[in-house]
């Protein structure tokens, strides 16, 4: 009896070996998977997780839409296997490049029908009828399955592994078992070498104290590196869902020293990664006792009667309600004097104030996600900092996630040193009652940009007062504060507005040093802004290298005369130094 021909399309899809038995008949298609979706609708249930609604939207697809992908499966379905039978199948997908697969037909043809279903699978969720919300799940749903259902994600499959497993004799999988046990150890996938990294030994190491503190913050103050600095001190909020030295990694791509190079007298609030005594902080903890509080101190500090401001991503978003409720106050002691308003300037770096695009984070904020939330730590907890990490993580499954399971595990190797990846590996908690405030208030109700609507701090906050000039800058390829989401701030902030769109995604396009001469960065000179971001792009030249160059010439314009740069760090009485930056607020770990 010949033997039967092994069929790994029925690996990775339900009734494909039917198909595939029946595909070469005469007259007689085979039908398209039974029960299809069907089952996606319940995949969708049970992606929707705990605390949904228990009415969940109905999935359709038109009959027209399944005969065609039908139709053009099974025309590429009969191109492989008439492939296979003469040569090896051409794989273009990087995760299947190497010589491996290609000298090993079974392999080879076991990824080609997988990248056969993979796109099959995502056109039949491009055809799906729905609501765009329930398309853009589904779509997201299937990305994740896919991704985790790639044959590189086996040893059995992933021809690479096997033959390094053999070229080892075996040492590969001992390291990889080695290398899954230690990151069970850790609570995570590791990314790069974090053994060879230390917080202020070879990161965030640009020269400074810390100036103050409180239980939500440290200040720190970086020594200048010019003979004369800015009148108004600058001062950097960082996102505090992450540590600060994102923007202090190593010298050659600090954009804190990069700012103290500029002749400015810098300040960072480097949060404190909260633990069980900060459960119950709430929104208005991190606006007045943070951000406001770090504003006056560096008044203080300082003697000056502004400063200039920078938000980062979620850092931003709080610089930014902080600027209302300071503009509501200033607006009730108008009476009372002239004093200036306490902010000169603002700089908003992939900053989201207006959440009506927020892209593929959408797919996790509806009404029953956030109600749980609510009930689960809305009065008291901890969000922890893994499960954010994990879920940034999975929005690039196959960059972040598979990239390393296949590396680490499958391979027995060492990711390489990245600073940037040990970086992002630093996870930070957030307390459950601020986290469930920040959901409701941005992500479903977009609470911010309704004048009035919102009491915080005891002011009810209107952006339209924060009339103040601002820098705003957006990443093109950004996947978490999407372009248009980062250019909608223009049409809500009132005053003087320059906004940036820069190449690459939310940290590369950020952290671009004018010296590494990479990427490029767009501008419109005519102070147009249209209400939608592609109408501002129609209009805007791609100028070569870092907006890095730009800003710094903007924020000179808003940074008063330079007087003699401080000769010691803070201010005695009050402000003395606590500790040499980085302090150790950011080197305690989630």
């Amino acid at each position: 009896m010949k033997p039967q021909q092994p069929n790994p399309a029925a690996w990775f899809w339900p009734g494909s070996a039917e198909m595939f038995s029946q595909m070469f008949q005469p007259f007689q298609p085979p039908p398209f998977p039974q029960g299809l979706a069907e089952g996606w609708s319940k995949m969708f249930e049970a992606f929707q997780g705990a605390g949904q609604p228990a009415e969940l939207p109905t999935l359709h697809f038109a009959p027209e839409k399944l005969r065609a992908l039908q139709e053009n499966y099974l025309k590429e379905a009969a191109a492989l296997w008439n492939e296979s039978l003469k040569t090896t199948p051409t794989l273009k997908d990087r995760r299947f490049k190497g010589d491996a697969w290609a000298h090993n037909p079974l392999a080879a043809y076991t990824a080609a029908v997988y990248l056969l279903n993979a796109r099959t699978m995502m056109a039949m969720a491009d055809a799906a009828e729905g609501d765009a919300k329930t398309r853009a799940r589904l779509r997201f749903a299937v990305e994740q399955w896919m991704a985790a259902a790639a044959p590189s994600n086996f040893l059995a499959f992933n021809a690479e592994a096997q033959q390094k497993a053999i070229e080892t004799q075996g040492e590969s999988l001992a390291k990889g078992m080695a290398n899954m046990l230690h990151d069970m150890r850790q609570g995570h996938v590791s990314m790069t070498d974090e053994s060879l990294f230390e917080v202020g030994k070879n990161v965030a190491t640009t020269e400074g104290a810390v100036v103050f503190e409180n239980e939500l913050f440290q200040l720190i103050e970086y020594k200048p590196l010019t003979a004369k600095v800015h009148e108004k001190p600058f001062l950097l909020v960082p996102p505090c869902i992450n540590k600060f030295y994102i923007l202090d990694l190593q010298p050659a791509n600090s954009f804190i020293r990069h700012a103290v190079a500029q002749g400015h007298r810098t300040f960072v609030v480097s949060w404190r990664n909260p633990d069980e005594s900060l459960a119950d902080k709430t929104w208005d903890d991190y606006i007045e006792h943070a951000a406001i509080r770090a504003i006056h101190t560096v008044q203080d500090i300082t003697g000056a009667s502004q400063v200039n401001a920078l938000g980062f991503c979620v850092g931003g978003t709080i610089l930014t309600t902080a600027l209302a409720v300071l503009a509501a106050r200033h607006a009730k002691a108008k009476g009372r004097g002239k004093k200036p308003f306490p902010v000169a300037s603002a700089t908003l770096l992939t900053t989201l104030v207006d959440f009506s695009d927020t892209g593929v984070l959408d797919v996790f904020i509806d009404e029953g996600m956030v109600r749980f939330r609510e009930m689960q730590m809305g009065q008291g907890g901890l969000l922890k900092g893994q499960d954010l990490a994990s879920t940034f993580s999975f929005l690039r499954p196959n960059d972040l996630v598979w990239n390393y399971v296949v590396g680490n595990y499958l391979k027995g190797e060492t990711p390489p040193p990245f600073d940037l990846l040990y970086w992002n590996s630093d996870s930070t908690n957030l307390p459950g009652p601020f986290y469930a405030w920040y959901l409701r208030n941005t992500y479903l109700e977009n609470n911010l940009i309704k004048p009035g609507h919102l009491t915080v701090c005891g002011e009810k906050i209107d952006l339209g007062q924060v009339d103040i000039p601002f820098y705003i800058y957006g990443s093109r390829e950004d996947h978490i504060v999407p372009i248009g989401g980062a250019y909608a701030s223009t049409q809500v902030l009132p005053g003087d507005k320059r906004f940036v769109m820069g190449a690459s995604g939310h940290i590369a396009g950020v952290i671009n040093p004018p010296e590494a001469k990479k990427r490029s960065y767009w501008l419109r000179e005519d102070g147009a802004f249209p209400a939608r971001v592609d109408d501002w792009i129609e209009g805007a030249t791609e100028h070569p290298g870092s907006w890095w160059t730009d800003w710094a010439a903007w924020l000179k314009r808003h940074a008063g005369k330079q007087i003699a740069a401080p000769k010691a760090y803070g201010r005695e009485p009050g402000y003395a130094v606590i500790e040499p930056a980085p302090g150790r607020y950011v080197k305690a770990k989630a």
